[in-house]
């Protein structure tokens, strides 16, 4: 059996969402095979528009990486020309995105994350909404099996597409564990680095419409405690108008972007926070919270898409909608002891039920039987 993936989504160099995803379960595939866990497997070969990145799994006799052309509109260009003309052929094609190839001679699974692009036209590009909304739709449509990232996510392709259900697997992704602790010394040089002085809350994520960083920063100015708010995480789009927010309540010397966090500071970073806070108006899953409960900080979130699924009752759920909602809980979560160590608990118990391995091994089972 060969099996072929799309390994585009994680090619880049700062991942977050979707690249986070399509990275850490490549690797969990090649740990997989490694181990020798799928015997029925002799080879993968991974597809790409540029050359694999440094940090992508080594190449071997059974894992191998072409790289091949046109880079414009790849998947449905080169990615479809290969699966008909190359050598040696795949028995299936797993693309950890939305997208999948225009046609193929072979059966493929595609991976969505959400479709909140649906529901807010208004908060993308038109190039990037147009692009999601009718290629996500084709790929659905053609492909033999589906990975989605959270129940509310494989409710919401059911009722949109009118798929069939038993079409859906759902794999929770999983989390980078933080044990054991890095406090101390490593967070007195983080907070220098990016100048925090003193206590924070913390948001990281993307910096767009939908993760409802203006009202965060509406809910900071009712804030009582004189805290730091830290936004981290690198621009995505239509951002700009966050800065102004900024500006307009006057929070400037208050509110922080130190940008984008590599992956060995986020657990640092998190530790040192005194709550985490993702008032997302829509999210597919949402590794941050987990990544924050893992780090024993108290979360406040979005009672909104699949926040709920994934916290369960660790976590404060408030409506992204209104402000002083999120700032009460916050400041619930500041000026009780008893709140905090229940949510710091519950969400120690909480994350035990994430990891990439499992997350890995559901998508690899539903690929291999497909090519069975």
């Amino acid at each position: 059996m060969i099996i072929a993936i799309d390994a585009n989504e994680a090619n880049i160099k700062k991942r977050v969402g979707s690249n986070q995803f399509a990275f850490e379960v490549i690797w969990e595939m090649y740990k997989e095979m490694v181990d020798g866990r799928w015997p029925m497997v002799n080879k993968f070969l991974i597809f790409l528009s540029k050359k694999p990145r440094a940090d992508f799994p080594p190449e071997t006799d059974w894992w191998k990486y072409e790289v091949f052309g046109p880079r414009r509109f790849w998947t449905w260009t080169g990615l479809t020309r290969r699966l008909y003309r190359g050598k040696p052929k795949p028995d299936v094609l797993f693309s950890p995105s939305h997208y999948g190839p225009l046609f193929s001679p072979i059966p493929y699974v595609i991976s969505i994350m959400d479709l909140g692009f649906l529901r807010w036209p208004e908060q993308f590009t038109k190039k990037d909404f147009y692009q999601l909304k009718y290629w996500t739709k084709w790929s659905v449509k053609r492909a033999k099996k589906i990975i989605a990232i959270s129940e509310f996510t494989k409710r919401d392709i059911i009722k949109t597409y009118k798929i069939n259900p038993k079409k859906i697997t759902v794999a929770y992704p999983g989390f980078k564990k933080t044990n054991p602790p890095t406090g101390g010394e490593k967070l007195k040089v983080l907070k220098n680095k990016y100048k925090i002085n003193g206590d924070y809350i913390l948001y990281l994520g993307t910096l767009k419409p939908s993760k409802n960083i203006e009202g965060l920063l509406e809910a900071f100015k009712l804030l009582i405690p004189p805290l730091k708010l830290v936004i981290a995480g690198k621009k995505g789009w239509l951002y700009q108008q966050i800065f102004e927010k900024v500006r307009q309540l006057g929070l400037k010397d208050r509110v922080l972007f130190p940008g984008f966090i590599p992956d060995e500071e986020v657990p640092i970073l998190m530790e040192g926070a005194e709550v985490f806070v993702m008032p997302s108006f829509w999210e597919g899953f949402g590794i941050p919270v987990l990544e924050a409960m893992d780090a024993g900080v108290p979360v406040v979130c979005s009672d909104r898409g699949a926040l709920p699924e994934i916290v369960s009752d660790a976590a404060l759920l408030v409506n992204p909608d209104k402000p002083k909602e999120i700032a009460k809980a916050i400041e619930k979560v500041l000026f009780s002891v008893s709140v905090r160590d229940k949510l710091v608990k519950g969400g120690k118990k909480r994350v035990k039920s994430f990891s990439w391995e499992k997350c890995s091994k559901i998508i690899l089972d539903s690929v291999v039987k497909l090519a069975s």
